[in-house]
Parts: structure tokens; C-alpha cells; sequence
């Protein structure tokens, strides 16, 4: 099973997570960050394109126009990609719950 630091690092060998700042701390505006239901919904789009990707490279080798490696790499990518975003849930939902057993 992928752990969530495996799929983290999975993810940003991609290069999907180079957006540079996320947020600023301290004083002064000069730093923009980024939004992070932006950064989400940027990397939902990834996982939608990559397994579209994926779809396209298995209908391109059952028409004998795509070599087996493509179509390897391919769904091995999509599949990082769907690890990656499982990963991040599980952990929004256990910090969710985290934050629900503190004490008021």
C-alpha cells in the first residue's frame, strides 16, 4: 500500500505541485499565495486528464496504433495520479475529525 508521503512525492516528481507559494505568513501583501480550493480543483483536473489520457492510449493500442509500453506508462501515470488524490482525502478527513475530538 502507498503511504501518503510516497504518493506526495509521487505527485510532485510530476510536476503537478510546483504552484511556489502557498499562502504567506506575516505581514505584507507583496507575497501572493494560492488559493487552496484552486490548487485542488487544479489537481482534480490533472487526475480527469491523465485517466483520459490513459482511455485515449488503450483505445490507440486495440486499434494497433500505440505501442503496450504507452498504454503501460499511461495507466501506471492515471494510477499515481488516483493514489495521489486518495491520499490527500484521507488525510483532510482524518485533520476533519482531528479537529472535531478538540475540546471547545
Amino acid at each position: 500500500m502507498i503511504t501518503a508521503l510516497a504518493a506526495a512525492k509521487a505527485y510532485a516528481s510530476q510536476g503537478a505541485m510546483s504552484v511556489g507559494n502557498i499562502g504567506s505568513i506575516g505581514g505584507g501583501g507583496a507575497a501572493k499565495g494560492v488559493d487552496f480550493g484552486d490548487l485542488l480543483k487544479s489537481a482534480m483536473n490533472d487526475v480527469g486528464h491523465t485517466a483520459k489520457m490513459a482511455e485515449h492510449k488503450m483505445a490507440d493500442q486495440v486499434a494497433g496504433k500505440a505501442e503496450l509500453i504507452d498504454v503501460v506508462t499511461a495507466i501506471s501515470s492515471a494510477e499515481a495520479s488516483l493514489e495521489t488524490v486518495m491520499a490527500v482525502r484521507d488525510q483532510v478527513i482524518a485533520a476533519y475529525q482531528e479537529i472535531m475530538r478538540m475540546p471547545i
